[in-house]
């Protein structure tokens, strides 16, 4: 699969409810590519950890889509991820991090700086800025989303 409306008219047919109901879910898990336009953005998102830490602290345990329907975000991003790798495995965040070499910077800032800091520091006031892969044109990137916790009144829900 390729784009985060198709894999949200999956979701529809596989759960109910509209396409709308599940492209914002997509949306989130592809936004990776602004970072990297290859699939290498799917090791920020397109793993165990991301759907259980971060997409359900997000949008919950479970959304109800437009027919009313319950419906869990964790297997709403296992599909998506699942389709995305010919429904043959849901890799985990080590599955991408062990193959990816610890290079000096990555180790409390040691050694040489990274690429886009090297930049940075070779970046002249009177310069137009250095073009960097957080700079690139991103494409379907969701609005940003609040994670601020509930505001909860400990008074009312402490017993006394």
């Amino acid at each position: 699969m390729s784009k985060p409306w198709i894999h949200a008219e999956s979701s529809a047919r596989r759960f109910g409810g509209r396409p709308e109901d599940y492209i914002e879910i997509h949306n989130l898990m592809d936004s990776s590519k602004g970072a990297i336009c290859d699939n290498r953005h799917r090791a920020l998102t397109h793993n165990c950890w991301f759907l259980s830490t971060i997409l359900e602290r997000i949008f919950g345990v479970t959304i109800t889509n437009s027919s009313g329907k319950k419906v869990s975000v964790r297997d709403i991003g296992e599909q998506h991820i699942a389709e995305d790798f010919k429904g043959r495995f849901i890799p985990t965040a080590q599955d991408y991090l062990q193959e990816m070499p610890l290079i000096d910077w990555m180790n409390n800032g040691k050694g040489a700086l990274p690429p886009s800091a090297q930049k940075l520091k070779e970046y002249k006031p009177n310069q137009t800025p250095p073009s960097t892969a957080a700079t690139t044109v991103i494409i379907n990137t969701p609005p940003p989303i609040s994670v601020d916790p509930p505001e909860i009144d400990y008074r009312t829900t402490l017993k006394d």
